[in-house]
């Protein structure tokens, strides 16, 4: 009986939880809630310039296709199009070059840049980033092929 009553006594004391814990709960969980957004932000900022850097691959493999088989790169005027639809005047175009043309738009939904001949290489093809300004840091840097 003793053990019963010492049970009951237990039972009868708790109250739940004081409003000062309610919100200590609240706290913790808004501040968890915060760290882990910053660091998806974080991670999905770095995959898009990762993006980008393949993609980027993905044309200079499709430019190189094209000089093996027309003798030459496509023009500026010609642009990366000419990867995906043949170009006027091209006898030996065995394209398209591409699976898709949505590769010719970077991440940020900005279409690639591509100059031939180049200043910087050969031929120069880059995106500006995510603020579309030349230079910057982390994903507002430039993605380029004289970078990789």
């Amino acid at each position: 009986m003793p053990i019963r009553r010492g049970f009951k006594a237990l039972r009868d004391n708790e109250n739940g939880m004081t409003l000062l814990e309610i919100l200590i709960v609240m706290v913790i969980l808004g501040l968890l809630a915060t760290l882990g957004s910053i660091q998806l932000m974080g991670y999905l900022g770095r995959a898009k310039s990762d993006t980008a850097r393949l993609q980027l691959q993905e044309l200079m493999t499709a430019l190189d296709l094209y000089r093996i088989d027309v003798g030459r790169l496509p023009t500026t005027a010609e642009g990366l199009t000419a990867l995906a639809d043949k170009p006027p005047g091209t006898e030996r175009w065995r394209g398209p070059y591409l699976r898709s043309k949505a590769i010719l738009t970077d991440p940020w939904r900005r279409p690639y840049r591509y100059q031939s001949p180049g200043i910087r290489a050969e031929y120069d093809l880059f995106s500006f980033g995510a603020d579309g300004l030349a230079g910057g840091d982390n994903e507002n840097r430039d993605v380029a092929n004289w970078n990789e």
